[in-house]
């Protein structure tokens, strides 16, 4: 048991060497939601999503305009059709959003030989000292 338990620690700290790089790892931070609200590109298709979201309320309430004397069962069914419209939109931009920021943040991260990016939100601290913060990077190439 003894022996055992001195391998999974050799393991350990072997494994912990080899993906660390033997403690020359470069470690990166960016403010997601600092990034999501300030960039251009964030904004612009937020605004987009929020024009669309709206076109398609409308749109419903134009198809239904007398929903208060619908039944009760056409009214859940009105209502999911609603929903799913509403998801497939929120989907469709979040995707846009999630792919730009992934690629920015890869390019940042390979220019400046990061090995690892850590979302560090003001509200979420999971890195306090050290790291290269690269939020205002990403910012500014999220156009």
């Amino acid at each position: 048991m003894n022996f055992a338990k001195k391998i999974a620690a050799a393991a350990l700290i072997v494994s912990s060497l080899v993906f660390t790089g033997c403690g020359q790892g470069q470690i990166g931070c960016v403010d997601k939601d600092k990034v999501m609200t300030e960039a251009p590109r964030a904004k612009a298709v937020t605004e987009e999503a929020k024009a669309e979201i709206d076109k398609t309320i409308a749109a419903f309430d134009e198809k239904y305009p007398d929903k208060e004397n619908m039944s009760a069962e056409d009214a859940a069914k009105a209502q999911m059709e609603l929903q799913r419209d509403l998801q497939k939109i929120n989907q469709k931009y979040s995707a846009q959003l999630e792919s730009r920021f992934s690629v920015v943040v890869a390019e940042i991260a390979n220019s400046k030989n990061i090995d690892v990016v850590i979302a560090n939100s003001a509200d979420q601290k999971l890195l306090f000292q050290g790291g290269i913060d690269i939020t205002s990077e990403v910012i500014s190439k999220m156009q």
